[in-house]
């Protein structure tokens, strides 16, 4: 993991393009937390994420995710905005390794964003790891983001965990709604989808292989 530090002035630089961004954006990311903005400062933290979502380049994108868990938040809605979906694999395995505080929470976010089968495959395999332990980690998103998908594609992939007896029952989660966080995710996306469009109507940058 690599942490900003006058020694590593590339990396230096990028989170404070993308992370920081001159208002901590990775902190009106944490929780969805921009959902609550509005006004004029709402509408230009939408058009600079969407903006930024297109221009930076994988190579930067890859190196906020060998950081620290802000620059992996904010890289991961990044990826997600711009439906990257040559990052899956290594956003599946971070989900998956679970590393640091609040960076799962971009990754699922993203993972909803990409709508495939192969996405809501991670999102199962990250409810089957983390669900049977007691402790709450970002099962409360993943399985917003699997049910979000479910509705998009079709299918009852997040039925299992629901059901009676299902995983979902512990004591980690079983206070929660799972039908909220399926409504949350579905804000984050129509959010996203807002950012792309302020950010401008040009495709995605090429960048190098993820």
């Amino acid at each position: 993991m690599r942490i900003p530090g006058p020694d590593d002035p590339e990396l230096l630089a990028t989170v404070r393009r993308y992370v920081d961004s001159g208002s901590a954006r990775y902190a009106k990311l944490l929780h969805g937390n921009a959902l609550d903005m509005s006004g004029t400062d709402g509408a230009a933290f939408v058009a600079a994420m969407g903006r930024d979502a297109r221009q930076i380049a994988d190579r930067e994108l890859g190196t906020l995710l060998d950081s620290e868990w802000r620059s992996r938040l904010t890289a991961a809605w990044l990826i997600g905005l711009d439906r990257r979906t040559r990052f899956r694999d290594r956003i599946g395995e971070m989900l998956l390794d679970s590393e640091l505080v609040y960076a799962g929470q971009g990754y699922c976010l993203a993972l909803a964003r990409f709508e495939t089968g192969a996405d809501a495959d991670i999102l199962r395999a990250y409810l089957d790891k983390y669900l049977p332990h007691d402790h709450a980690y970002d099962q409360n998103w993943a399985i917003g983001a699997l049910l979000y998908l479910d509705e998009r594609l079709g299918g009852n992939r997040a039925d299992r965990f629901l059901a009676s007896g299902g995983l979902w029952k512990n004591p980690a989660t079983s206070r929660n709604d799972p039908a909220e966080q399926h409504r949350f995710i579905v804000r984050l996306c129509a959010f996203a989808d807002e950012c792309m469009r302020a950010g401008g109507t040009q495709g995605g940058t090429p960048g190098s292989p993820a």
